[in-house]
C-alpha cells in the first residue's frame, strides 16, 4: 500500500530547498542600492575603458583536459555500490565491474594516446 505520510520528510525538504533560494533573491533585491550611474552602467565598473574585443579564442585542449577528467571522475563514482556490497553479489557482479575498469582503462590509454592529457 502506497502512504504518503512515508514521505513528509521529503517533501518538507523539498519546500524548504525551494524556498531559501527565492528568500534571498528577493531579500537582496529589497535590500540592494538602487543608484544607477553612468559607471554601474559601464561594462565594466573599474572606470577603466575596455581595449580590443571581449571574444577571446581558447584552446579546445583545456575542454578535452576537464572533459576527460569528469568522465573518468564520474565513471568511479560508480564503482563504489560495488566495492560496499561485493560480498552480498557474487562473481557475476565482479566480473562486470572487472569488464567496466577494463573499458576505464582503454578510454585512459586512448586518450593518452591522442594526447589528450598533455597540458601544454
Amino acid at each position: 500500500m502506497f502512504l504518503l505520510y512515508e514521505y513528509d520528510i521529503f517533501w518538507a525538504f523539498l519546500i524548504i530547498s525551494s524556498i531559501i533560494p527565492i528568500l534571498a533573491f528577493l531579500i537582496s533585491g529589497i535590500l540592494s542600492p538602487i543608484n544607477k550611474g553612468p559607471e554601474k552602467l559601464s561594462s565594466y565598473e573599474s572606470g577603466i575603458e575596455p581595449m580590443g574585443d571581449a571574444w577571446l579564442q581558447f584552446r579546445i585542449r583545456y575542454y578535452m583536459f576537464a572533459l576527460v577528467f569528469v568522465v573518468f571522475d564520474v565513471e568511479t563514482v560508480f564503482l563504489y555500490p560495488w566495492a560496499m556490497s561485493f560480498d552480498v553479489l557474487g562473481v557475476s557482479v565482479f566480473i562486470e565491474a572487472f569488464i567496466f575498469v577494463l573499458i576505464l582503462i582503454v578510454g585512459s590509454v586512448y586518450a593518452w594516446r591522442k594526447g589528450a592529457l598533455e597540458w601544454s
